[in-house]
């Protein structure tokens, strides 16, 4: 079965989307883009609602939100119960975000890292796994502040 993984950026993350999506398509996965289509203005707000939503809609799924810097969408992201958004600016957080923490959320900033570097935290997020073990407890701590 396929990983679907869903994208969305806001105009700040646009560039940064369009570069890093061939680099991420893969036979394994089903990469759905939620938008922008352009570099027009848009609110960040409502495309981590969008993203954050379908990957809540849809078990094992992850999400990749960009905007400028990465950070207006991973407190929008963070906001909904049940996501766990990591702003990654390296591999190394990529792949703890999904081993220690079961993130299911990327966001990156398209004003702060290159495609090529975005293209290796993406691909790190998606191939990573959750540990489990320990890691569960804490998150199911985690979890419970929302309820």
């Amino acid at each position: 079965m396929a990983l679907r993984v869903f994208i969305a950026s806001d105009h700040g993350g646009f560039l940064l989307k369009t570069q890093l999506l061939p680099m991420i398509v893969a036979p394994d996965m089903d990469v759905i883009d939620l938008g922008t289509c352009d570099d027009k203005s848009v609110d960040y707000p409502d495309f981590a609602m969008l993203l954050c939503r379908r990957v809540l809609d849809t078990p094992g799924s992850l999400g990749i939100l960009i905007c400028g810097t990465g950070i207006g969408m991973s407190m929008a992201a963070n906001r909904i119960p049940g996501i766990r958004a990591a702003l990654c600016t390296d591999s190394y957080c990529a792949r703890m975000a999904r081993a220690h923490n079961n993130a299911n959320v990327l966001c990156l900033g398209g004003r702060v890292i290159g495609p090529n570097l975005a293209g290796d935290i993406a691909r790190t997020f998606l191939s990573s796994g959750f540990e489990g073990g320990r890691h569960e407890q804490r998150i199911a701590r985690f979890d419970a502040c929302f309820k």
